[in-house]
């Protein structure tokens, strides 16, 4: 199931809402449409929109929490749609063309982010620029640094450079969203408790961030401003993708080629990223892992930075295009 969050403009206020997106690229609007499963099945119109908010709620983290309670009533809710109408019973809408919405983060407020560094190619490429070699221990444990989880942004969303930055870069990356929490997962266990996954943009203000990490902390300022983690379109459920490390991973900037890569070049795996930061810690279910930037996803490994008006657009084999423009 490819899944969404959006918001509706309605007259009382915007309203959240979780999505499964359709053949057509249409948002099914999933607690409306069990709401009228519910009532199908002989429920009152109140009880039904009480069990509908609580099995399919309008937050993404509590839809995760509910498992595969919530997935199955969203199948349940698909299916009506598909068999019956696009109308729920008491006359509500449940689909919506993307155009007609605000789109969002597929997990628009993550309880954290964790950013690793997972590919080999891609510090090969930048730790020359910056007069370095890579660390021998990063071939020893997989590293990551936290991100604000306040500062997500989405699909066709404009991201505003910093007023402390004069330019950007982008850093093409995939995320894997925890679906069930623990501590010390083992590697064997580790990938049970992957819920999804989705295209992250890890947006950089190369300047501060190198200034920032030259201390021995960060990064911060060079990665958590507004909007500056960009996730998306759709969080994609990991029963739909039967090889995580086969798919094709295309960049262009202002419509120019940029890479074209394979997840298959990572050195560190999501299940080697679980098992370490889940020991001694608890994983909590909504968590969001970073892969790192592949190789040849960033315009620093090339020597080039990015400037406001520039588009990034980013392709992935099974998970969609995520597109933004620097404002």
């Amino acid at each position: 199931m490819r899944l969404v969050s959006f918001k509706l403009s309605t007259v009382t206020g915007p309203l959240t809402r979780i999505g499964a997106v359709l053949p057509d690229g249409r948002y099914a609007d999933l607690q409306s449409a069990y709401r009228a499963v519910l009532g199908d099945n002989g429920a009152s119109r109140e009880g039904a929109a009480r069990l509908a908010a609580a099995t399919i709620p309008s937050d993404m983290v509590a839809f995760i929490q509910n498992g595969v309670t919530a997935l199955d009533a969203a199948q349940s809710a698909l299916d009506w749609v598909a068999a019956k109408d696009e109308t729920g019973p008491d006359g509500a809408t449940l689909v919506f063309a993307p155009d007609t919405v605000q789109p969002l983060a597929p997990v628009p407020r993550p309880p954290l982010i964790r950013d690793f560094m997972a590919f080999e190619t891609h510090l090969k490429n930048i730790y020359p620029k910056l007069g370095r070699e890579i660390p021998p221990q990063w071939y020893e444990l997989p590293v990551y640094y936290k991100g604000n989880p306040s500062a997500v942004g989405a699909d066709g969303d404009i991201v505003a450079m910093p007023a402390y930055a004069t330019n950007m870069d982008f850093e093409f990356e995939f995320a894997a969203v925890i679906g069930r929490g623990g501590s010390n997962i083992q590697r064997a266990d580790a990938l049970s408790h992957i819920y999804g996954y989705m295209i992250y943009n890890d947006f950089s203000a190369r300047e501060i961030q190198q200034r920032e990490m030259s201390v021995g902390l960060g990064p911060a300022k060079g990665k958590d401003f507004e909007k500056g983690h960009v996730f998306g379109p759709w969080l994609v459920t990991a029963d739909e993708i039967p090889d995580i490390y086969a798919l094709r991973m295309q960049a262009t900037v202002n419509g120019q080629p940029w890479c074209d890569t394979s997840t298959s070049t990572m050195h560190w795996r999501f299940d080697q990223m679980i098992a370490h930061a889940s020991m001694n810690e608890m994983l909590v279910a909504g968590e969001i892992f970073g892969s790192g930037t592949v190789g040849g996803g960033s315009a620093a490994e090339v020597g080039k930075t990015l400037a406001k008006g520039d588009k990034v657009v980013l392709t992935m084999d099974r998970l969609g295009t995520l597109s933004n423009a620097i404002g």
